[in-house]
């Protein structure tokens, strides 16, 4: 494929498919490889913390499992079940547009919308 060709010797941006994905299922998936664990002995239940769960989730193939930006597009404003736990601390960015539609310019306002953001992860200034 010409995209694998082009691509092949990039090194710093990782792109992950989710086919079939449900945000809801892998937090609860999670909790479940949690408790086994707890149920079989192997830690206790005042061990369970985030980290924990995050390390049971199934974005713990990548090292960058937390997107700093979550670009929506078709004028949905919702992240319909996608990626629930890794999305708290992420800017949302909607647009009108379809995925077939989005292009350059698209991306390069989302990208500058981005940039203006204060992020915060959660606290106050």
């Amino acid at each position: 494929m010409k995209a694998e060709e082009s691509t092949k010797d990039n090194s710093k941006l990782q792109l992950i498919i989710a086919i079939n994905y449900s945000g809801k299922y892998d937090v609860v998936q999670a909790c479940k490889s949690v408790a086994k664990s707890v149920k079989d002995g192997l830690i206790q239940l005042e061990d369970i913390n985030e980290n924990l769960i995050e390390q049971e989730l199934e974005t713990k193939c990548t090292e960058f499992p937390y997107p700093d930006l979550l670009i929506r597009t078709s004028g949905e404003l919702r992240v319909s079940n996608f990626l629930l736990w890794q999305l708290a601390y992420s800017e949302l960015h909607f647009i009108q547009k379809f995925w077939p539609d989005f292009g350059k310019d698209e991306f390069v306002d989302a990208l500058t919308s981005f940039q203006k953001r204060q992020r915060r992860y959660g606290g106050r200034n």
